[in-house]
């Protein structure tokens, strides 16, 4: 299924930064209101379900014989029509 990319935002923040938007989300989260991303003349508003599907990956870029890029990545998932988020594995800790 193609993937068609609604908003993106890219840039070097401090991990104080980042918590702080992470924050942000999870209040909205929290309020069960609409998440809306701005950056620049750049906006979109989304509104999660209240069980969406919850992805964490640590993923780690390039040669395996040399330094590369290392990533931990948060996504929220749903249907549009309206489905709640498939049902996964284990229950995930963060420590």
């Amino acid at each position: 299924m193609p993937e068609k990319v609604l908003f993106k935002s890219e840039s070097d923040q401090t991990r104080e930064e980042i918590a702080s938007y992470l924050r942000s989300v999870a209040d909205k989260l929290d309020q069960g209101g609409a998440v809306t991303l701005k950056s620049g003349s750049e906006s979109v508003t989304m509104e999660p379900p209240a069980r969406p599907t919850f992805e964490v990956k640590a993923e780690r870029e390039g040669p395996t014989d040399g330094p590369g890029e290392t990533s931990i990545e948060f996504e929220l998932e749903w249907d549009e029509n309206g489905n709640e988020g498939k049902s996964g594995g284990g229950k995930l800790q963060i420590e």
